[in-house]
């Protein structure tokens, strides 16, 4: 069964106030987040973007339970490059948090700072900026990756494209001259 996407981004808004209440801010990434910014493409879930330290992702689990969730924490080895993710399974469908905390927090921080972009007009929920949102695309790598900021570029002309060089530069991200090329 397909889940319903009206609800399951009302769950999301649900979740960004909760963890909002636990002082911890909540972006849309993810292919929701593509689709704000004129690249729709299929998605089973609803992934959340946040940035604690890796060791408050158990404290956040537990708030999420204790407000009727059902959760799995995916705590991170070394190697990898996300704070963790939790899983919260529902009704509505899957919704991920994604932590940056401890790994790639900055974009993150800055995206919180930049535009104020909502997910729908009546939702509190934020979506990611578009040039935040190429960054964490490229963060994450691999040829889909690749094509999704390609594609979305294309589908956002007016952006700014100097600006996310720079912010790819700022990150040392790898893989804009890439996008760049394919643009072309």
């Amino acid at each position: 069964m397909m889940p319903d996407a009206c609800a399951n981004l009302a769950e999301a808004d649900r979740i960004a106030v909760i963890l909002g209440l636990c002082h911890v801010p909540v972006l849309v990434i993810g292919a929701v987040a593509l689709a704000a910014h004129r690249y729709v493409r299929a998605t089973l879930d609803i992934d959340l973007g946040v940035n604690v330290a890796v060791s408050r992702m158990k404290e956040i689990e537990e708030r999420l339970r204790t407000e009727g969730y059902t959760t799995i924490l995916h705590e991170p080895d070394g190697d990898d490059p996300l704070g963790g993710v939790i899983d919260i399974s529902g009704p509505a469908g899957l919704i991920q948090i994604v932590n940056f905390g401890d790994r790639f927090p900055a974009v993150i921080q800055d995206a919180l700072e930049g535009e104020v972009i909502h997910a729908r007009t009546d939702l509190s929920l934020r979506v990611i900026p578009l040039p935040q949102l190429v960054v964490l695309k490229l963060y994450a790598g691999g040829l889909k990756s690749l094509a999704d900021c390609t594609e979305l570029l294309r589908r956002n002309p007016e952006a700014d494209l100097e600006g996310i060089g720079k912010l790819c530069r700022k990150y040392r991200i790898k893989g804009w001259k890439r996008v760049l090329a394919e643009l072309e």
